[in-house]
């Protein structure tokens, strides 16, 4: 049913997107002669997204002609939505719902990958040890598992399923949002949840780690991308260079962060106080993780390795049953990418 809807949805933005957006006129260059980009993240402010907040308040963006809006996102799925409707002219979100969106989208792309987050997608699955579960995903099995209703991690389990060959109602689904999602596991209303690791450490925060088992989708075999900067295809044609320029200055400042992680911190807390400096710089070394995959030392960051990407539109297909798989240059256009020097991996 939430394919279904997630299908439907993209179907009407498909039709919609014939018509110019209402939106496409507010990329001319303002009075300041910035061009304004409205950037939708995945979801709320942590330092998972650190390296947006930095370059905005480096001077980055601005240093590139560009006036950036960085606005929470309501999940990974839904940045998608955001960019396709012409609510915003960038986001960031996941490319294996991409995948679906285009497939239901056929033609010229409405939206397109141009910068590769997430160069390993950081689904886990993280359980109570008390209840039973272990890092094998069969200790799984008709237990209760937490995920909001349109959620990444939790569309991407009949992958994972299909690589184990294990039933896909392996365990029982419990549905409830993202806020909510510590709760139900710290209660022990439910055995497990689902997480990107890095947003775990909330989680980690009220358990104690030897408490908890934490299944990570790669290890069972799943090798997916995960979110991605996304473009409109309107973007992408009217103002290619802002694009480019985005890329560049958000490249600039994912380096500062590997380089610096107080850099993620500091800019995390400078625009949401409440959060807690320890918390946020585990998360850093959780989400740099992903960020800075092992194969990022031969591509770079931001690139993607083509038969990496053409094995998961292959598995997004055969799990999802899609009828119009979309190429590999239609999902990621690398053309904006910042040059290969300048993503090569610099770690601390």
């Amino acid at each position: 049913m939430q394919r279904r809807s997630f299908l439907a949805r993209a179907a009407a933005l498909g039709a919609a997107a014939t018509v110019p957006y209402a939106t496409s006129t507010a990329w001319a260059q303002s009075g300041t002669g910035l061009v304004p980009i409205r950037f939708t993240l995945d979801f709320r402010i942590t330092s998972q997204t650190a390296p947006f907040l930095v370059a905005l308040n480096k001077g980055y963006y601005k240093d590139e002609g560009l006036d950036v809006r960085i606005d929470p996102g309501a999940g990974s799925v839904a940045s998608i939505t955001r960019v396709a409707t012409g609510a915003y002219q960038m986001g960031l979100g996941d490319i294996s719902s991409l995948i679906e969106f285009q497939s239901a989208t056929p033609g010229t792309p409405v939206v397109q990958a141009v910068y590769q987050y997430y160069n390993r997608a950081p689904f886990v699955i993280i359980g109570r040890k008390d209840r039973g579960v272990t890092t094998d995903f069969r200790s799984l099995a008709g237990k209760k598992v937490a995920a909001a209703a349109v959620e990444s991690t939790r569309r991407a389990w009949p992958m994972v399923a299909r690589k184990l060959k294990l039933p896909g109602d392996h365990f029982n689904w419990v549905t409830t949002d993202f806020a909510s999602r510590d709760n139900v596991v710290v209660r022990g209303d439910v055995d497990g949840a689902t997480y990107f690791h890095d947003s775990a450490v909330s989680l980690f925060a009220r358990m104690k780690t030897d408490e908890l088992s934490v299944l990570r989708y790669d290890e069972a075999g799943v090798n997916l991308y995960g979110n991605a900067i996304l473009a409109s295809n309107s973007m992408i044609v009217q103002q290619p260079g802002a694009v480019a320029g985005f890329l560049r200055a958000t490249n600039r400042a994912i380096q500062d962060c590997l380089a610096d992680p107080s850099q993620a911190v500091t800019a995390t807390l400078a625009r949401e106080t409440i959060l807690n400096a320890a918390v946020e710089l585990d998360r850093w070394r959780i989400t740099s993780g992903y960020l800075a995959a092992p194969d990022t030392r031969s591509h770079g960051l931001g690139d993607v390795l083509k038969r990496t990407l053409e094995a998961q539109v292959d598995e997004v297909t055969a799990v999802f049953g899609l009828k119009a798989p979309p190429s590999v240059e239609g999902v990621f256009n690398r053309a904006m990418l910042p040059a290969a020097a300048e993503r090569k991996v610099v770690l601390a």
